[in-house]
């Protein structure tokens, strides 16, 4: 029988034989082979590979974000950039803060103005109570206040008071001149002020005599206030007397001047002494520190001295404070024409 030839062993199974180790691990990476698709080197290779695959994640995702552009911020709308347009100006405008202003202020007088009477409240600057329903104010001087910045006095103003006229002391019986008369008459109608004369009466010296001294002394113009007598007391004589006198003088005033000249009194002497009998003439009334003068329905009083203790910027003195009883075109009417 013929031998059987055998097929003479490859290099791979005379490994298996002569060295089974090396046989089983070469097995082993084949199987690993054939599940991650790569040929071992006989190394561990799982750990460096995943570190290398995250750095280039890495990588990659820092240059898509260093790419992306970059998102910008919506700008304001047209219709707030018309609002601010609109707002700004305002701001910064002197008008609002002088509305703000006043409105602080309007505030703060209503505060402090509780408890008292509306219509006769405390004006601070003028440091005084002044009756509210009247709209027009005004002064009178005589040497007392000394010498008197008359520009100032018109520049003063608290809430809707303020100096429109001055009844101005000229002459005093029938020989004194007020030493500041011709400084008061010349200046005040240079700062805007109207103004009035007076003479104090003196009713044991003549009437005639008064009067005709006092015109003298004053020389009256049209936009003057009327001619004004200032009969406080009777100085001795009996009331007839003082009438009798003091009726000479208004009668030589009028006729020279054409004008019915104001009788000043206080209220008291008035009732007492003048009522009944002058009340043809324009009545100017002093009766101090109330809210409402109660001279009677019947009586035809213009003017009313409320205050013997005002202060006005520019006189060094306290000052007797007045009310018109009438309005604007009620005063120009009483002006001398």
């Amino acid at each position: 029988m013929p031998p059987i030839k055998r097929k003479p062993a490859d290099q791979k199974q005379i490994t298996e034989i002569d060295n089974p180790l090396a046989a089983v691990k070469a097995a082993i990476e084949a199987r690993s082979t054939a599940k991650t698709g790569t040929k071992s080197t006989g190394r561990p290779s799982s750990r460096p590979a995943a570190k290398t695959t995250t750095k280039a994640t890495a990588k990659t995702a820092a240059t898509k974000r260093r790419k992306a552009p970059a998102k910008k911020g919506k700008g304001l709308s047209l219709q707030w950039k018309f609002v601010i347009a609109l707002v700004l100006p305002v701001l910064f405008s002197p008008l609002y803060y002088g509305y703000v202003l006043k409105i602080f202020t309007s505030a703060t007088r209503w505060v402090l103005d509780i408890g008292e009477d509306p219509n006769y409240r405390t004006y601070k600057s003028f440091n005084i109570q002044i009756p509210k329903r009247y709209q027009i104010h005004g002064i009178d001087v005589s040497s007392y206040q000394g010498k008197i910045d008359w520009k100032m006095v018109k520049s003063m103003r608290e809430d809707d008071v303020q100096i429109t006229y001055a009844f101005i002391k000229a002459t005093e019986g029938i020989s004194s001149v007020d030493p500041y008369f011709q400084r008061n008459w010349r200046e005040a109608p240079k700062a805007g002020i109207v103004c009035g004369a007076y003479h104090f009466f003196i009713p044991k010296k003549s009437g005639l005599w008064q009067a005709r001294f006092f015109l003298q002394t004053v020389k009256f113009e049209e936009g003057d206030l009327p001619p004004v007598i200032d009969v406080e007391h009777l100085s001795g004589v009996s009331p007839e007397k003082m009438r009798a006198e003091l009726s000479d003088f208004i009668g030589h005033v009028e006729k020279k001047t054409k004008v019915k000249p104001i009788i000043y009194s206080g209220l008291v002497f008035y009732k007492d002494y003048l009522k009944g009998y002058f009340d043809e003439y324009p009545l100017w009334i002093a009766h101090y520190y109330q809210s409402d003068l109660k001279a009677g329905a019947d009586t035809k009083w213009f003017f009313w001295q409320h205050s013997d203790k005002a202060r006005i910027t520019g006189i060094n003195h306290v000052v007797d404070f007045n009310a018109f009883r009438g309005d604007s075109l009620s005063f120009q009417q009483m002006l001398i024409k």
